[in-house]
């Protein structure tokens, strides 16, 4: 499976942005996809993921009500919704696939199976 991410770019604070992530060369129905971030200097931070077994997205408390994670089963393509961008969102956003992940397993990069190569988001205050 390769993952291609884009959208990232530069925001002022309170602005809004979509990632995408594309994917080829699987099954993309029957793959849990999420999202990390990493800013510099700090270790990946899970973001969000939508779990194909059940259909449902999942958050980080760091994002809820501010980013939301959707995918198109047509398009292979999972999305990352970003509104009211902070400064602290500032990073390199990574998109990630996986198969049969139990739900406490999802925040776990060790847990996926596939990366994309991340695109950059950086928010000016």
């Amino acid at each position: 499976v390769q993952l291609q991410a884009s959208g990232g770019g530069l925001v002022q604070a309170g602005g809004s942005l979509r990632l995408s992530c594309s994917a080829s060369g699987g099954t993309f129905r029957r793959l849990t996809t999420g999202w990390f971030r990493q800013a510099p200097g700090k270790e990946r931070e899970f973001v969000a993921a939508f779990k194909w077994t059940d259909a449902s997205p999942y958050h980080a408390d760091s994002v809820k009500g501010r980013f939301s994670i959707s995918r198109d089963n047509t398009k292979n393509t999972v999305y990352l919704q970003m509104n009211n961008l902070k400064p602290e969102d500032t990073a390199v956003y990574y998109c990630a696939a996986g198969g049969r992940l139990i739900s406490s397993s999802l925040p776990n990069p060790a847990a996926y199976d596939y990366w994309g190569q991340g695109t950059l988001v950086t928010v000016s205050s």
